[in-house]
């Protein structure tokens, strides 16, 4: 750490002992594409976390970044050597009105590592100062939301949803102000790219073809290659990313998660879930289950996700119509027929997961509407969403296992109206204990629990007791195992929850 001239902090430039394999392809493209500038450097960085196995999987040494030399760099207090430290320039809907300018307002992405399978990821500083696109911001992430993403998006990954990692988590040793003074930290957070559809949005809005050209060809090249010996090759692209949002959407209706703030600089070109911000997982089941406390109008509820998804890719394809086709009239036919397969896309992956949910391997007539019978039985019910498609799992290889499924209705009868239809369908499957295996391994068991989030929290924030952070992190990466006592729903005391955005 140095001082300038000025009198600020200043980040060192230094490659130490510690290597990564950057090779940095954003950073080559043209300068109106990010700022350059380096993390603002913090006051006492500590280490609170560091995810071990994703160093490995990155190529990183463990070790090395468990150092006070690591914890530095993972702070943005010293500038790896071969890192290109940028702020990148997006765009984006926000609730549906259009921001001409967002970009990255407390993230630097320090450059792209090459791990040893030659696969491609970035490294980005969440929270680590003020940029040119912070309008105003402290460019600063606090403790909590800091550790919150941590936790979920590694339970996303355990769960086998697309989706951002969390590689480290420092203390920063000063203050951020919010409603009140909160203890900082910076976020390492590693993601195929950072690339969203509000990257798309802010070129089309300033009429810079060329721009959007060159970053269309760059995320072929980086996520989609085979759309490049497509015959439209942005065409495939756009087919590309609307196919893998579809699968996406699918994959968290199918957990009961709700990312809270599907904004369209929140959706990744890549098809990875990114911002956690006030993000939640459903307890009780209901379609319009609304966390977020910026959410007042239930836009980004968890029954309009798939909607949500479709609009934020319909405002891709409309950003993306210079590319699409050699008239308007032209561009808009492709556009149109391309965000028509988000149905199909999402459908197929989401009903399929809910006929896997209740022990379905074949595909018969009826099957969808058994399993959203037993939806709505859910919803009018009260039932758990986790609970009792867990529970089933049981039930689908011993009948006695109904009473603990049917005790999570208030009005029990609800499940034992729909049980016997269930029961004549299983008849037409396989081995009762192969079928409740198969159950299990998409039934997660645990999942981050909001009450228990927040305990984990509350403990490291005001108490620094990160033991119960560990505690839930450890069950989390097991969503699979029957954990006794970790799949407990919040009591009444405990609701209803509210989440709130780290900003």
């Amino acid at each position: 750490m140095s001082i300038s001239d000025s009198g600020t902090l200043e980040a060192a430039r230094e490659g130490g002992a510690i290597r990564f394999t950057f090779d940095n392809s954003y950073a080559r493209l043209p300068d109106r594409f990010y700022a350059r500038l380096d993390p603002t450097p913090v006051a006492a960085p500590r280490l609170l976390k560091l995810n071990t196995a994703l160093a490995e999987r990155l190529g990183l040494d463990p070790a090395a970044l468990a150092t006070p030399e690591g914890a530095a760099i993972l702070a943005g207090n010293r500038v790896p050597e071969g890192a290109e430290p940028i702020a990148t320039a997006y765009a984006g809907h926000q609730f549906g009105n259009f921001v001409p300018q967002l970009g990255d307002g407390r993230a630097i992405l320090l450059g792209e590592v090459v791990a040893p399978d030659d696969k491609r990821f970035d490294i980005q500083l969440k929270g680590s100062g003020r940029t040119p696109f912070s309008r105003g911001g402290d460019g600063r992430a606090a403790f909590g939301p800091v550790l919150r993403e941590y936790l979920v998006s590694e339970a996303m990954a355990a769960l086998g949803i697309p989706t951002t990692r969390a590689l480290a988590a420092v203390a920063t040793g000063q203050p951020v102000m919010r409603e009140t003074p909160l203890p900082g930290a910076v976020l390492t957070r590693v993601a195929s790219s950072h690339i969203r559809v509000g990257t798309f949005q802010f070129f089309a809005a300033r009429g810079d073809v060329e721009a959007l050209r060159i970053l269309a060809d760059h995320a072929i090249a980086r996520h989609y290659p085979e759309a490049a010996q497509a015959a439209n090759p942005y065409r495939a692209f756009l087919e590309g990313v609307v196919a893998r949002q579809a699968a996406l959407v699918a994959q968290w209706m199918l957990i009961g998660f709700i990312h809270g703030v599907m904004n369209t600089d929140n959706t990744s070109i890549s098809g990875e879930t990114i911002d956690y911000g006030p993000c939640a997982f459903m307890d009780a089941y209901d379609a319009a289950t609304v966390f977020s406390s910026i959410d007042q109008m239930g836009r980004y509820a968890y029954g309009n996700q798939p909607r949500i998804m479709q609009w934020n890719l319909a405002r891709l394809a409309e950003a993306a119509l210079p590319l699409l086709g050699e008239t308007e009239e032209a561009a808009l036919a492709v556009a149109n027929e391309v965000l028509a397969s988000f149905a199909p896309a999402f459908e197929g992956p989401y009903i399929g997961g809910l006929r896997t949910k209740i022990g379905l391997s074949g595909d018969r007539m009826g099957d969808a509407a058994l399993a959203g019978d037993l939806l709505k039985a859910m919803a009018e019910n009260g039932a758990d969403f986790t609970l009792t498609f867990r529970r089933l799992c049981s039930a689908a290889e011993d009948e006695a296992a109904d009473t603990r499924v049917r005790s999570l209705f208030t009005d029990p009868a609800a499940y034992d109206a729909w049980a016997p239809r269930w029961r004549a369908r299983l008849a037409e499957e396989g081995d009762p204990a192969a079928r409740a295996a198969a159950m299990r391994a998409v039934n997660p068991a645990v999942i981050p629990r909001n009450h228990l989030v927040e305990a984990a929290l509350e403990a490291a924030m005001q108490r620094d007791d990160l033991a119960p952070f560990e505690a839930l992190l450890d069950s989390l990466s097991r969503p699979y195992e029957d954990q006794p006592g970790a799949d407990e729903p919040p009591t009444p005391a405990e609701m209803p929850y509210m989440t709130f955005c780290g900003t």
